[in-house]
């Protein structure tokens, strides 16, 4: 049995993961976490009791799962530093120094970290890393993205992640090759492009669609979620992994058992 805490319990991932949590008998909810002065505080969401105290909810808790926000996330990872509680972490948007405090805070906790605990997603994180590496430089990238209106952060932590694999796998400097927008004349494609595009329209859970293309053919590689149901289980799936493993910072490819 592992002993979870979830933050975030009024937002979409958050009740879900509650949700998915409730139906898993390995798994015991302690406390929902939401900020203060959210109307759920006090109350119950899939039976768990929502606290605004973290460091009340921590005790005796073996992992936080935490899809929240970048500033909120970071204060998470405070607390579970001062409670030696280990964490999987699914929150994106966080800024260079945000990230560095999840790093350094895994040299004392372990901490499950990745932009989509979808496991068809993290599959296509390696399908794509090598597909770019036997097409190579004659190909151009493009990645597509589409999420919900509600969404804050473009482009999506998975868009990026995919960028990255790809970028890996070409030997490119992501920073200097990444493209997130075209507007009026400007000119021909170059070669190195890494091109990332954000769309955000109604309720889209989430979906990628990775272009290689070449003169006379191209290949697409698409990942479209249905239901956030899909990340909730993955985020359970990794905190039940994470419970008893060393300090470190480790991703979904590390809970599958991808190469």
């Amino acid at each position: 049995m592992v002993r979870v805490v979830v933050t975030g319990a009024g937002g979409r991932m958050g009740s879900t993961i509650l949700s998915v949590c409730e139906a898993d008998e390995e798994v015991e909810v302690l406390y929902a976490v939401e900020v203060k002065g959210h109307p759920l505080v006090g109350e119950k969401v899939a039976g768990v009791e929502v606290t605004d105290d973290i460091e009340k909810a921590l005790k005796g808790a073996d992992v936080l799962i935490d899809f929240t926000q970048p500033e909120a996330t970071v204060e998470a990872v405070k607390a579970c530093l001062s409670q030696k509680v280990a964490m999987v972490i699914g929150t994106t948007g966080l800024l260079e120094e945000q990230r560095r405090v999840i790093e350094d805070a895994s040299g004392t906790i372990p901490i499950v970290f990745s932009p989509n605990m979808s496991v068809g997603v993290n599959l296509l994180f390696k399908l794509v890393y090598e597909v770019a590496k036997v097409l190579g430089e004659d190909y151009d990238v493009e990645i597509v993205e589409v999420h919900h209106r509600f969404k804050k952060d473009a482009p999506s932590g998975t868009a990026l992640r995919l960028a990255e694999k790809i970028a890996e796998a070409l030997n490119r400097d992501l920073k200097e090759c990444m493209v997130t927008g075209r507007q009026g004349i400007v000119g021909e494609r170059k070669r190195p492009e890494i091109g990332v595009l954000a769309v955000r329209a109604g309720d889209v859970v989430g979906e990628h669609t990775v272009i290689f293309g070449g003169l006379g053919e191209r290949v697409e590689l698409v990942h479209k979620a249905h239901s956030r149901e899909t990340f909730a289980r993955g985020a359970v799936r990794a905190a039940k992994w994470v419970k008893d493993k060393a300090p470190g910072l480790y991703s979904m490819w590390d809970v599958l058992g991808i190469s």
